[in-house]
């Protein structure tokens, strides 16, 4: 009564090309009964291998079933459509076609997103802390005007020639302006223009705190002071020194990223101990001048935007930003930890202001200007990875793979 079924064999291996649409195969009109009973009788009407295959039907018997669109679909022709494909569009091209349907490749995820509000807060808050620590209490006055008294000469000696360089003030403004022009040229060569404003605002909300907090903080006279009893936080020099590192850290390409974070560590943290030791500011200046570069630096990666991220198909997770992030990170927390405990063995002779004091105070000031540099610049790395590098299955591979050429 009917023709002999013929399953067509498909390759289980064969490569699947998402550019194309998937052509419908369109089912054979099925004869009726008469017509079915009149080509068994008749021998002239016996179907041929040739008719029974609907795939090798040719373009104008579908054009007679109604589909002048609808046409089966060759290996031969699949893969010189390819070829035509490959010759208008560049692989670059076709990732950013296919970019286009993945929204991590125009924004980081939800997750980062409020991971660099909540971390940015905290880090606002923590600097309001330390200055309420450091002016409104009497210990605190007591442990920042012995420190800016003597520190200069509690420095060891392989360390006290180094940060003196940075106590002229040029240098630190030029090697400042250095490291922002240096990302600037990275900026524009990567043509990331939307960044280069984002970093820019950045830099003026930075700057503003440094220029309006100092004369709107108020610093009450609570015990006799040999420094300046005048308001001097947050520390300019200590803003201007990390804002650079950090503008730089975001400028980078991914390769680059770890080592400009340690850069930045070591010359926000050489900076900050010779606005101490120069008598410039006090240690809650500098403390304080970090956290909110880094409380400013994470709500700026919470806005980052597209033309800010990694290109998709060059993402990838960095071995080098999870160990030099999670060292930061990990030093970061611990010497906070323990330069607070210092204090707070201390504590009982500040108010005294005893001899005794004057080691641990210096010793917590050097740990805590190192730790609270090294905490920012590990969120940083770690919230600028998270946040331009966003993995996914696209952004990971890609376009798809194309079938092979025969």
């Amino acid at each position: 009564m009917t023709d002999e079924f013929k399953p067509i064999i498909r390759d289980p291996h064969k490569s699947a090309n998402m550019l194309e649409q998937p052509v419908v195969p369109v089912p054979a009109p099925q004869p009726s009964l008469s017509q079915t009973d009149s080509q068994q009788s008749s021998p002239q009407f016996a179907p041929s291998p040739a008719q029974s295959a609907p795939d090798q039907q040719s373009p104008q018997s579908w054009q007679r079933l109604g589909f002048p669109d609808v046409a089966p679909v060759s290996p031969i022709a699949q893969t010189s459509q390819i070829d035509s494909i490959e010759q208008v569009l560049s692989p670059r091209e076709v990732n950013a076609g296919l970019a286009k349907a993945d929204p991590l490749t125009r924004h980081p995820r939800v997750s980062s997103i409020i991971l660099s509000v909540v971390f940015g807060l905290l880090l606002l808050a923590a600097a309001a802390g330390v200055w309420w620590l450091g002016v409104r209490t009497m210990e605190g006055q007591s442990y920042e005007d012995m420190v800016w008294s003597k520190f200069d000469a509690a420095l060891p000696g392989w360390l006290e020639p180094i940060v003196h360089v940075f106590t002229i003030s040029t240098v630190v403004i030029a090697t400042s302006a250095i490291m922002s022009i240096i990302a600037l040229a990275v900026l524009i060569v990567r043509k990331r223009w939307l960044l280069i404003a984002q970093l820019a605002v950045f830099g003026g909300i930075c700057f503003a705190a440094a220029e309006l907090l100092k004369p709107l903080l108020p610093r009450p006279y609570l015990i006799n002071l040999e420094s300046n009893p005048n308001n001097s936080a947050p520390s300019g020099h200590a803003i201007l020194a990390a804002t650079a590192g950090v503008i730089l850290l975001c400028a980078v390409p991914r390769m680059c990223r770890a080592l400009v974070a340690v850069i930045g560590w070591a010359y926000a943290v050489l900076v900050g101990l010779s606005v101490i030791a120069g008598q410039w500011h006090r240690p809650t200046d500098v403390i304080m001048a970090l956290l909110i570069v880094g409380g400013v630096a994470m709500l700026m990666l919470a806005a980052t935007f597209a033309n800010g991220m990694d290109e998709p198909g060059s993402r990838a997770s960095s071995p080098s930003v999870q160990i030099v992030g999670s060292v930061l990170l990990t030093f970061g927390v611990l010497g906070t930890l323990y330069g607070a405990y210092i204090i707070w063995q201390i504590q009982p002779g500040l108010a005294m202001s005893a001899e005794w004091t004057n080691s641990g105070a210096h010793l917590s000031t050097v740990i805590l200007t190192a730790s609270v540099a090294s905490l920012v610049f590990g969120l940083v790395l770690t919230m600028r990875q998270l946040t331009a590098s966003p993995l996914t299955q696209l952004g990971l591979v890609g376009a798809p793979p194309a079938p092979p050429k025969r």
